[in-house]
Parts: structure tokens; sequence; C-alpha cells
């Protein structure tokens, strides 16, 4: 499809929109209005686009992929869909008609609340190479009323406030009611025989409609066009006989219950309710989901038996997981297929990747649990329990073994087993990672099934994170190697030729310094905080969550800080130190390490022993319209997660694309980032996976805190308080616990930190390390990774 638009037929759409729907001139028009009339006028084109490409894609016989996820961290859409659409200038020549600026007109935009961190955020990227690359794509999740949460913070304790972000973010979305689904909870199964038929029916149960919401996201050049369809829940309607009794309260509740499935992502779980409810959620998007992708396949053929052929279904984690049984369920209770044949469709149709080696992130959910809100689902799950115990048996006649990979066990369903046990692919998302899964944490299905284990290291949408990010960095970067990046990231190694460059690399420190001074401006602006853009700007930017080590991070910043003040006179590298992550609303520790943080950051700014040497920053509520401020200002990228916990990272990935140097552990795609770049171009420290399995049968972190005499200063300096604060759970823990071992790395973490120091200093070489990191990136792009899935798990290709 042609999107091209001329100045006059831009203003002459802008103008009917606002009058149309707004009733206002251009002269009346706020500029709210404008964004939400542009913002019409590029959905209506992508609605056409699609309705286009979907046609190619029926003609080219293409295969479909549904790519289920909890959470699509989306951000802002205008500035990427005109940008993909090559809209940008002519609408801002447009708007400039008008006395009107395109870059207000995104700061109207809320980021999108679909989702929390780099789960979501990669299947935003995803949807991004489908498009870009042909694919025929569509994502499915859930459309969040109130997002994961507006992070608040209160005399430094994280808070969780609502995220309104629909009044200003629903003009992207196309509501589909004709495509609306009911999704059942709880109830009695019911079954008969007929003439050899089973008959299975789920009776007295309650039921949810399930309405979509379509978000169309485009790829560059407008070559496909990707389809996120989000799924509201909203009640069946009204109880009149209670509302004609006068119980109205009564009444409307089942519709408040009802769609409360809806109002957040990843409520918190340490309750019964709470837990009841993200199971609920995940069986809502599984069930609306995959009866929309049944129906659109019977639609277009009027057969199951080629369901496999026609049909990839991706599970992103194991939030989806219950896609297995409901397809089941389906083919089982609705098409009639007997379960054999069922099995098959299914198991040749769902893969799975896996993003952790968490145990707390490989979901189990009680048995009894399951059994009262999904019965069906149960006695399904049950089923496939019993034949995988029988085919491992048969394998193996290990009983511990059967035990070991049983989806149901101890009165749990683990979900990760599920998975693993149905999907024909099994991938990881890191070299790193997936080798962990075939030797530790999956190691019992991998010497049953090697075959299904692969792996797919992450990747991220290089034209967000480049040319919309940092476009002083593109458009320079376009004047050295052409634009042939925009389209083929591998092109950016051929910005080595410019490595001894003296006067290229001036040209990018110039730009680095420049966008510092833009994110200084917004961290003045938002939280009065000045920033030295001459000073290293240190980043860690990600969920908070002990692995990842933020609170070795603080430590190292105040071992920092106790020596400055014990020589003042001292020679000190001026060095800004950035946090920003949201901790999980139920997660104390994390809570309380952000406080740590917090207080910290209050002591060394307010401290004038310290001032123009050491800063410490956290952003609050980071998003990642955020993140596209700070990416393009970072010099240092903290990945400083205990080796073997990491799975991928894609922050890594961010920051490294925009000229960043890693300091981090092999850990993740650190190991596979150190390849790309070469050693001498990032900074290593800590423990390799082996030493980290060595130490950890007989790890004592006091003996670090007895024999360490920095170590033992900061314990006991945190163990005082921090200007009246009092943090025992951050001492004692790191003392006697340190489940991430912290205490073990730390001494190399210090080494490493002042390595970066001596290497800021030289800034010929940091700019050459920092160039060397740029060209790198494009082997983590997520054109790469979607090829990659495309061709070794999914057996589809591009639309023709």
């Amino acid at each position: 499809m042609n999107y091209s638009l001329s100045v006059a037929q831009a203003k002459e759409q802008i103008v009917a929109k606002l009058s149309h729907f707004f009733g206002v001139t251009p002269e009346e028009a706020t500029y709210d209005q404008f964004y939400k009339a542009i913002a019409m006028i590029v959905r209506d084109s992508m609605a056409k686009g699609r309705a286009e490409f979907a046609e190619e894609a029926a003609k080219s016989d293409a295969k479909s992929v549904y790519y289920l996820c909890m959470e699509f961290l989306m951000g802002r859409s205008l500035k990427n869909n005109l940008f993909n659409l090559n809209l940008t200038a002519t609408i801002e020549k447009a708007l400039a008609s008008f006395g009107m600026k395109l870059e207000k007109l995104y700061e109207c935009e809320p980021d999108a609340g679909l989702g929390n961190g780099g789960l979501g955020r990669l299947a935003a990227c995803y949807l991004d190479g489908l498009a870009s690359q042909g694919y025929n794509g569509m994502g499915y999740s859930i459309l969040y009323e109130f997002g994961i949460f507006k992070q608040k913070l209160v005399d430094g304790w994280q808070t969780e406030l609502p995220d309104f972000w629909l009044p200003g973010g629903e003009v992207w979305l196309v509501e589909r009611e004709e495509c609306a689904h009911e999704v059942r909870f709880e109830g009695h199964v019911e079954d008969s025989w007929d003439t050899h038929y089973h008959h299975v029916e789920l009776t007295d149960y309650t039921p949810i409609r399930a309405v979509p919401y379509d978000m169309y996201v485009s790829g560059k050049d407008g070559k496909g066009i990707s389809v996120l369809r989000l799924w509201s829940a909203k009640a069946p309607g009204i109880d009149m006989e209670q509302f004609n009794s006068g119980n109205y309260l009564r009444a409307v509740e089942q519709n408040a219950m009802a769609e409360v499935i809806s109002k957040v992502l990843y409520p918190a779980d340490n309750h019964p309710e709470g837990k009841s409810l993200r199971l609920k959620q995940q069986y809502f998007l599984v069930s609306a989901s995959t009866q929309d992708i049944v129906q659109r396949h019977l639609r277009r053929y009027g057969s199951i038996d080629n369901f496999a052929e026609k049909v990839a279904i991706h599970i992103n984690d194991t939030h989806p997981t219950l896609v297995i049984p409901e397809l089941m369920r389906i083919f089982l209770d609705e098409c009639g297929y007997g379960w054999d044949d069922a099995w098959r469709i299914v198991t040749n149709t769902v893969a799975y990747t896996n993003h952790t080696v968490m145990k707390e992130a490989l979901e189990c959910w009680s048995e009894d649990l399951v059994k009262r809100l999904l019965p069906r689902i149960y006695q399904i799950v049950k089923e496939i329990d019993n034949r995988y115990r029988a085919y491992v048996w048969g394998s193996t006649q290990d009983a511990d073994y059967v035990e070991r990979t049983a989806i149901i066990s101890g009165g749990t369903v683990r979900m990760a087993n599920l998975c693993v046990a149905a999907c024909h692919s099994v991938n990881g998302v890191s070299a790193l990672h997936s080798e962990i899964l075939k030797n530790s944490v999956f190691n019992d299905y991998y010497r049953l099934t090697p075959e299904k284990f692969t792996n797919v290291t992450n990747g991220i949408a290089h034209r967000r994170w480049l040319n919309q990010s940092n476009p002083a960095l593109a458009a320079y970067l376009t004047k050295l190697i052409g634009k042939g990046f925009t389209y083929n990231a591998d092109e950016l190694l051929r910005l080595r030729e410019y490595a001894d460059d003296k006067a290229v690399l001036q040209e990018l420190e110039k730009i680095k310094r420049s966008n510092k001074e833009r994110f200084a401006k917004q961290i003045m602006q938002k939280q009065g905080i000045q920033l030295d853009p001459d000073s290293i700007f240190d980043v860690q930017v990600k969920r908070l969550h002990e692995y990842k080590r933020q609170s070795m991070n603080a430590f190292h910043i105040l071992s920092k800080y106790l020596t400055i003040k014990e020589n003042p006179n001292g020679h000190y590298t001026p060095h800004t130190y950035i946090f920003a992550a949201k901790a999980a609303s139920g997660y104390f520790m994390a809570k309380k390490t952000i406080s740590f943080i917090v207080a910290l950051a209050d002591l060394i700014n307010n401290d004038p022993d310290v001032k123009g040497r050491l800063k410490v920053v956290f952003v609050e509520d980071y998003n990642v319209s955020m993140a596209e401020a700070l990416m393009p200002a970072a010099d240092v990228s903290e990945q400083i997660s205990l080796a073997g916990t990491e799975a991928s990272g894609t922050g890594n990935m961010k920051l490294m694309l925009n000229g960043a140097i890693t300091l981090g552990t092999m850990d993740g795609a650190n190991i596979e980032i150190c390849e790309a770049v070469g050693e001498e171009n990032i900074v290593i420290f800590g423990m390799r996976t082996p030493e980290v399995a060595a130490l950890s049968a007989h790890y004592s972190p006091k003996t670090y805190y007895d024999n360490n005499a920095d170590i033992h200063r900061l314990v006991d300096f945190i163990g005082k308080g921090i200007n009246g604060k009092m943090f025992p759970e951050i001492g004692s823990t790191i003392i006697h616990h340190d489940p991430y071992m912290a205490l073990a790395d730390f001494a190399d973490y210090r080494q490493a930190q002042q390595k970066i120091e001596t290497l800021w200093a030289d800034r010929e070489t940091w700019n050459r390390m920092s160039l060397m990191n740029i060209s790198g990136a494009g082997e983590f792009a997520a054109d790469r990774a979607i090829r990659e899935y495309a061709d070794n798990i999914w057996h589809t290709s591009t639309v023709k």
C-alpha cells in the first residue's frame, strides 16, 4: 500500500478530523486534539494497509504466526508509526502551517500501559520485526485499563498508583465487537456418550465476555502491518432479578468482579485472591485468543486437519501455557477429534520460549485452584499428565524421573513442565541460557527429546532504539555508511572502517554529549536534579530484582562516597549513577532496595564534600519514553547479574547500540556482546557460571564480611542507618544469605569500576570502544531474531 501524503492532503485530513470528531477549527484546536486527529489519520491508514496485507497473505497461503504474551510494552505509537510510514516530514510541515510543532504532539501521548519490563518490550519489538519483514503475524494480550502501575516515590518508598493511559491511548485502538468471545469459569463438567461420540458440556459456569480491541503496528516502509489484539473483560449483563428486587449493588457486583480481570497487569499475588485473579487473567487471555485463532482458521480453510501446517502459536514465557489444554478442549469437545489426533495437531502447532531460570518464575498453580476455576481444563491437564507419566516411565523405568517431569505433582500444576512436554520447540534467549536449560533446568526433558531444544538470542527493534531515539547518531551513521543499516542492521559493521578516524571519534563524542545534555534537561524538569553532562553517566535500568544486583551497585557507590569523605583532597573522576526500576507491588525486598538507593542518593546529593564528584539519581516511573531519552545518553551499561541468572537481557543491546560500554558479568547475552565487540571493548568482571556452581555449595557471605575491611565498613555503615532511615533487611540479608553472591563478586566489581574510570580518561580509546559497540550491535536486531524463529521454529515465510 502507498502511505504517502502530500502536505496539502495531510492538512485537508487534519482539518476534517478536527471538525468531525472535536467540532473545532485548527485555530481553536488544542495540541491534544491535533495529536488525536493525526493519530486517527495514521490509524485509519494502517487499518487499510492491514486489510491489503491480509489479502496478500491469503493469496500466498502464508502460515499465520500468533504470539501470545501477558504483556506488550509498546511505548508511544505516533512517532514510531510516522517514522515507519515515512510521514514524519509531511506531518511536520502540515502542522507548521497551523503553528504547531510535532515534538509537542509526541508529548500528548501517554505510554501504553500494556507491559512492565523486558518481556513486554521484547514482544513489542518482535511485532515490529514481523511487520518490517513481511511475516503474517498477530499478537494477543489483555487491554489493561490501568496498566502495571504508575510509580510514585513517597519518602523514598515505592507506592503504586493507577496508570490512566487510555484517555490518550485509546485513539490507537479499534474495537472489534463482532469478534467477541465468551470465556467460561467454574461450573460443572457433564459428559455423556452417544453413538460412540463423547459429549462434554460445562454447566453452571460463570461467563465473561472478551471484547477485542486491535492496535496496528507498522513495519518499516509499511511493508507489513502487525496486529496486537487486546482483550477487554466485560460482564455478560446485569442481574435483573436482583436489580428488580432492590439489590442494586449485588446486581452490578457480577459486572465489577468480571471486569476486574482486565484492570491491572500482574496484580499482587501474595494472597489467595491475587493468585485467583492472576490465573483468571491467564485463562481469559488464552481462551479468548485460542477461540479467535481457531475461528479465523476455520473461516479461511473450513477444516482443522491442516491447522498445524497453517498456524504457529508461540507461548512467550509460561503465562499463556493454558493455550495447550484450551486447544485440546476445542478440538475434543467442539470439533469432535479423538485424543490422539487432537494431541498431534496441538503439539505440532505450539512452541515455547523460556525467559528465566528463576524457580519462582516457572509458574506453579494450586491443583485445587485450577480444578475449581477451570474444571474442564483441569480434566484435560490431568489426562496430559497421566499420558506423559506413562511415556516417561516407558522411556526410563525411573519413578523419580517420572515425578520430576510430571505436570501435576505435590498438589501443584507446573506450567513450564506442561510447556516442555507439549511444545514441539523449546528455546532459550541467549546461548548461555539455552545451555543452562538443556544442562540444568530442563535436563530431564532434554535427555528424552533433545531435538526440541534450540536457541534464539533476543533482539531489539533497532530502528526505534537508534533511528528514532538517537536521530543525530542515525543521521551521522547515514552520512558515513549510507542508510542500509536501517533495513539491515548487519551493515552497522561497516562503521568499523572508521575505528581509527579521529574526526569520526570526536563527532561520536560530540553527539553523545548532546544526548546527555538533552537527558539532563529532562531530569531537571521532571525531578529537579541537576546533572553534569561531563561526568560519566553510569546506567542501571531494569526491573528491580535481587538477582539483577542493583544493591551491589549501590554498595559500590556507598564505598566510593566513604572513600571521598575520608580523603576529600584526592583526585576523583566525576561520576553520575543513574537507576531506574519498578519493583513488583508485593516484592518487599525489591521495594526496600529502591528505598535504600533513594536514601543513598539523598545523602550523597546533599553533601558538599562530594559535590561535582559523585551524584546518584533514581528515575521515577521509568517507561519506554524515558528509556528513549536515557539510552542515547548512557556512557556505561551496568549488566551485573550473577552469572547464570539472567536469561538474556535486551537493555544491554539498546545501550550498546547507542554507544555505551558494557560493564558486566559473563551472563545472558553479555557473552555474545563480548564476542561481537571483542574483549577489549567491554569490561567484564565476576565469577563465571561454573565458578558460581562450585561456590554455591559452601558459600558463606559472612566470611567476606569478616575478612574484607571495605565490606565490613559498608555493612556497618548501613546498619547505623542513612539520614535516620534504617535498612536492617539489607544488611542482614547480605551477611547471612546473599542469595546472589554480591559479596563474592564485590572486590572484582570495584576493580572493574576503577578500570572504567581509567578508560574514560583516555578519550580516544573510550570513543573507539563506543564505536565498536555501535558497529557490533547489528546481530542483536529483532529482524534477525524473527528470521530465526520463522526459519527454525515456526517454519513460515514472508508474504510474497
